[in-house]
């Protein structure tokens, strides 16, 4: 099982957050991942910056961790636009760059550029348009397509990524044609267990949850002619019943982490704890964890 970490970009470069990055890649995290929000939620009213700058910054200062987004949404990116800066930054970070990318939400981003919030079939609809002419403008020199939401005219994106063919997608999704496109283009797949749990639910109910999204994911691939076990699985902590719990010492997570092992979870994030915030664990024991945790679950 891989271990990677999520860095909120909420502290200016030279006061945190550059030594944040480099921090990360010293634990031995395979991944450090951003969000990639114009805002999020509690951290509304204070500072936030753009994860694709951040991103670039952070393969600048790093050598051998992976980078990513963990989301990008249509919600303000195009794909024309975001394909450019995605091969921009693969080729900077010297290929380590994973676009996680999901449908999107109804939160501030939704909104930010003027627009009402899209519906959830809406969400859908463009997330499904998107996906494809991403996958393609990532791939091809020179692309024209016309969508219903996206449009291309001879967008040239020479000389491509630096990883081959192009730099792999983590699609976030639990419906049925979010499971779809992770079959088809997915090279890892990405859930935050069952929203509907996240009060209410138990332990054993997310658990559930989450094996019946990779059963789910499963057919879809089958459907496709294509072996799940090729897609990597990924969960992003925080968000499931037992969110505090597993930060709380080694045993605790190696516990929790090897239960969704079990059922097939190949990667796990975990926050970058960041003072009096919802991710304000002991950063003493994240740091433990990081470095300590790895050798016990491969032992177990």
């Amino acid at each position: 099982m891989r271990l990677s970490t999520v860095i909120l970009p909420v502290d200016r470069w030279h006061e945190g957050g550059r030594g944040k990055w480099c921090r990360a890649e010293e634990l031995g995290f395979h991944t450090a991942y951003t969000y990639d929000h114009l805002s999020w939620r509690t951290f509304r009213d204070g500072p936030w910056f753009g994860a694709l700058p951040t991103l670039t910054a952070a393969a600048t200062a790093t050598e051998r961790m992976r980078l990513g987004t963990l989301v990008t949404s249509p919600n303000f990116r195009h794909p024309v636009t975001l394909a450019k800066e995605l091969i921009s930054l693969d080729d900077i970070s010297g290929g380590r760059i994973t676009l996680g990318i999901g449908a999107g939400g109804s939160g501030f981003d939704a909104t930010a550029l003027g627009q009402e919030a899209w519906t959830p079939k809406e969400r859908a609809d463009r997330f499904a348009e998107f996906v494809p002419l991403l996958d393609r403008l990532l791939t091809e020199d020179s692309v024209s397509a016309e969508g219903t939401h996206y449009s291309a005219l001879e967008a040239r994106d020479i000389p491509g990524c630096v990883q081959r063919p192009r730099l792999p997608f983590a699609v976030a999704a639990t419906g049925p044609r979010g499971m779809r496109l992770a079959a088809r283009h997915g090279q890892a797949w990405v859930t935050t267990g069952d929203p509907k749990l996240f009060e209410t639910g138990t332990p054993e109910q997310s658990r559930q949850a989450v094996a019946a999204q990779i059963a789910r994911l499963g057919k879809a691939c089958a459907e496709l002619g294509r072996d799940v076990d090729e897609v990597e699985k990924v969960l992003l902590t925080g968000f499931t019943p037992d969110r505090n719990t597993p930060l709380g010492s080694v045993d605790a997570f190696v516990d929790f982490a090897g239960r969704h092992q079990a059922l097939g979870i190949t990667e796990i994030v975990l926050h970058m704890p960041i003072p009096d915030s919802d991710f304000a664990t002991d950063p003493a024991m994240f740091e433990r964890i990081a470095v300590e945790a790895p050798a016990q679950l491969r032992t177990a």
